[in-house]
């Protein structure tokens, strides 16, 4: 029996089926790859930790095109790529990266917030301005080392209580930067740091509030380093640090409700389970994303409403997220989807990107707001407080202020490109997050290939690929089928291969490759309208991974972006703001409807009307959206702008009105900065 039987026979056994023999061209239905093989190309988790079902890539494997290298190719001609010219937090002097005892009147986690997402740019575009400007930073970071370990600026949390917080961005981006350069400092330094994060006493390790909460961010990097050097030491610090982080296993609560912090932290008892193998942390990861959404994510788009802190009572759609929570919900989904090999992770993934992410930036991504809501019809400079659980100008586009998430949005698209595509224990590649590009990676024996896809999905529901081999080589090839789609099939060179494909798990493609091959996947979409019982009976429309919203007419009115910011923003003496404005959005049309349902068949309500492609390559844009769906409903002449100046709460359905149906259209929920995605349902 050859090795492409054996690892189809293993695959099998997974899905639940049996086969004596396995052919060329043979597709299977699989809920993941075995973990009974360790893949010989990539880096994983070395024993005793858990077997990953899933390795990521070098981030330089992976090519970037269509809409998604659109989105990175205007973050860095816009706000990301230009940050450095704008925030106080990047000034090259009196910052307390660039010094070696840390200190500095300007250093926090503002600088890594952004590195970590504009260097993965830079390294994955080939960006030479951005590479230079990255390799700067590295460079200091690694050369300010100090004697005992310690690095980054010194923020001292009382006695004798480093604040590490900020380190732990950094961390990754020293990661990115070998993944890129392969620099050996980095092993060196890294390991040098942990040791002496271990020589600190446990009263007086991870005690402030940000740190304490994110110490698995710290355990990530941990077990990086580990997988690499399989340095003992390593592993008792990940306990220490477990041990010293929140406790984000409580039953019915969390340690606090802090929506970037439960977006982030979340992730750390799956992490630990990595080490524990105790079944009960990864179950608490897991109960913790149910926890938060089962009481403030009632709502379309992937998310919860929880402004700044979420609040008992609050839980409308127009409550809203951070930036930086989006962020770190997508870069916590990612993580997930590799380690435990659930595509639950990648459906929640895409939901935040297609529906939420985009839409907290202006489309030329040259400004960004704090707060994004599912219903969201101003967005201003104006205090909406207690409407909102922040005082201050949180919902209007502003380059100059949002001082996280103008510095933390940079990592959001490019971590999304980075694992759209993963190799697999047994020497294969998955495709988990479908988008234009390519991807080139080492299979079966060691052979190079590259894997070239065309699509625009989510807008489209066929996705090509196209092998480039300089031999035949034989390899499994993984396509995640979304738990939204019924009647995936597959084509190998027009000829299409049986399989029943089971939504939320993966075809298994098991063939002897050669060059110029042709795959052909369907995902075929279906319109879906989801109830919201626990918000209002409120309703939610889906085609595929999308989620619509109502088409309502922008006005854009530009401001000054230093008239109106947080008051803990700040920018260089040089920035202008005449070359990078702010902007308020306010309704242009109605907004204020319910749509009208068949009660008996909801999806039948509507039509699915396709438009051209944009020009642009940018569909994420009321204007530009290739989809729209047209729609009938009814005024709700109650239903206004309240005293906070924000949506008014949902009316309860059914809503019961004399008024006239009128013709809808609704538009991609991530395209509309002024949005409502949960409709009331009238009569």
């Amino acid at each position: 029996m050859n090795k492409v039987c054996r690892l189809f026979l293993i695959s099998m056994a997974i899905a639940g089926t049996c086969a004596v023999n396995a052919t060329a061209q043979t597709a299977v239905a699989v809920t993941k790859p075995s973990t009974k093989l360790t893949n010989s190309w990539y880096v994983s988790n070395k024993a005793p930790l858990t077997p990953q079902s899933f390795v990521k890539l070098p981030l330089t494997a992976i090519e970037p095109g269509g809409w998604l290298k659109k989105q990175m190719v205007l973050q860095s001609a816009g706000l990301t790529g230009h940050l450095g010219e704008i925030s106080i937090w990047l000034t090259k002097t009196d910052n307390a990266w660039l010094t070696k005892d840390g200190k500095g009147k300007y250093g926090w986690e503002e600088l890594p917030y952004w590195l970590k997402g504009y260097g993965d740019i830079a390294y994955m575009l080939g960006d030479k301005r951005m590479l230079a400007d990255t390799k700067f930073w590295i460079d200091a970071v690694l050369k300010n080392q100090r004697p005992d370990g310690d690095f980054g600026p010194v923020i001292m949390k009382g006695e004798g209580k480093r604040d590490l917080w900020a380190n732990m961005p950094m961390l990754w981006c020293l990661q990115s930067y070998y993944d890129y350069s392969k620099d050996p400092r980095v092993l060196t330094f890294m390991s040098k740091y942990f040791q002496w994060e271990l020589t600190i006493p446990d009263d007086k390790f991870l005690e402030d509030y940000w740190e304490k909460s994110r110490g698995g961010d710290n355990m990530i990097s941990v077990y990086w380093l580990y997988n690499r050097t399989g340095e003992k030491f390593l592993l008792d610090l990940a306990t220490k640090l477990d041990r010293n982080t929140s406790d984000w296993r409580q039953k019915d609560n969390l340690p606090n409700w802090h929506n970037v912090n439960v977006a982030e932290c979340f992730r750390e008892p799956a992490t630990y389970y990595q080490q524990s193998h105790n079944a009960k942390d990864l179950d608490a990861t897991y109960n913790d994303f149910k926890l938060i959404r089962s009481i403030y994510g009632q709502v379309p788009g992937g998310m919860f409403g929880a402004d700044e802190n979420a609040r008992k009572g609050y839980d409308d759609p127009r409550q809203a997220v951070e930036t930086c929570g989006m962020v770190e919900q997508m870069t916590s989904d990612e993580m997930l989807l590799a380690n435990t090999g659930d595509t639950f992770w990648a459906e929640n993934c895409e939901d935040v990107a297609f529906n939420t992410f985009p839409a907290a930036f202006t489309s030329d991504y040259r400004a960004l707001r704090y707060l994004t809501a599912p219903n969201m019809v101003v967005s201003d400079g104006k205090n909406h407080s207690p409407g909102i659980s922040n005082e201050g100008p949180f919902l209007e586009m502003n380059p100059f202020s949002s001082r996280c998430c103008q510095h933390n949005h940079a990592a959001g698209w490019v971590y999304y490109a980075e694992n759209s595509w993963m190799a697999t224990p047994d020497n294969g590649l998955a495709a988990q997050l479908y988008t234009a590009g390519s991807v080139t990676a080492k299979v079966g024996k060691g052979t190079k290939v590259r894997l070239t896809e065309n699509t625009h999905y989510p807008f489209s529901d066929e996705i090509g690929f196209v092998v480039n081999t300089a031999q035949r080589v034989s390899f499994p090839l993984y396509l995640r089928v979304p738990a939204w789609c019924k009647g995936a099939s597959v084509k190998v060179n027009g000829k299409t291969i049986p399989v029943n494909a089971v939504p939320g798990g993966y075809i298994m493609l098991a063939n002897n490759w050669k060059n110029g091959d042709n795959i052909s996947l369907k995902l075929p979409m279906q319109l879906k309208v989801r109830e919201w019982e626990k918000n209002k009976n409120s309703v939610s429309v889906n085609y595929g991974p999308l989620t619509f919203s109502l088409k309502i007419a922008e006005n854009y009115v530009k401001v000054d972006s230093k008239a109106a910011v947080q008051g803990d923003s700040g920018w260089q003496a040089s920035a202008d703001p005449e070359k990078w404005p702010a902007y308020d959005i306010y309704p242009a049309s109605e907004w204020n409807y319910g749509l009208v349902l068949n009660s008996n068949d909801p999806a039948s309500s509507f039509t699915v009307e396709r438009k051209s492609w944009p020009a642009d390559d940018n569909p994420f844009t009321d204007t530009n959206a290739p989809i729209e769906l047209k729609a009938t409903g009814k005024k709700i002449p109650g239903w206004t702008i309240d005293k906070y100046g924000l949506c008014g709460i949902l009316p309860q359905s059914p809503v019961k009105t004399d008024v006239a149906s009128t013709p809808l259209t609704l538009v991609p929920m991530g395209g509309a900065r002024l949005r409502i995605s949960a409709f009331p349902v009238v009569e």
